[in-house]
């Protein structure tokens, strides 16, 4: 059963897809899938190589950037806004819950100065995710994109 979480016009996260969710995330005009959990993080889940011939089936571009949980790294936040600026269309992505897909998102939306903390744990919120913990470092990477 689909959960996407609309975040901004060009973000949503969702918790683990089914394979019925990639056709729905095609239907509901998604140009992309981005895959935050990393293989054989819980018995049974759908591996990359899965979730990618899924998501080519159902003709969005997809990518794989798997984060252990509190594991995050400069390079996975700038591939993150990277994939979210240049997908052509909104980007749907995923992981367990969709906390980190959640966090990665903001992270390189601080980071480049698209949204700023308050606006980013508001969008956050009403999406059912918490950001609190991050909120110190969204607004040190929000002040340092405007100066």
């Amino acid at each position: 059963m689909s959960d996407f979480r609309r975040l901004s016009d060009s973000f949503s996260a969702s918790p683990q897809l089914a394979k019925a969710d990639f056709q729905a995330a095609r239907d509901q005009g998604f140009a992309m899938i981005i895959n935050n959990r990393p293989d054989n993080e819980e018995p049974g889940q759908m591996s990359s190589a899965e979730a990618r011939a899924e998501t080519e089936a159902a003709g969005l571009a997809y990518e794989s950037i798997p984060m252990e949980p509190g594991q995050v790294t400069p390079e996975m936040v700038a591939k993150m806004g990277a994939c979210v600026e240049n997908a052509g269309g909104p980007v749907l992505a995923y992981c367990r819950s969709g906390t980190r897909s959640t966090m990665l998102w903001a992270l390189s939306q601080a980071g480049s100065g698209k949204m700023d903390a308050e606006q980013l744990s508001g969008a956050a919120q009403s999406a059912g995710y918490d950001l609190s913990p991050l909120k110190p470092q969204l607004e040190a990477m929000s002040a340092q994109a405007k100066s």
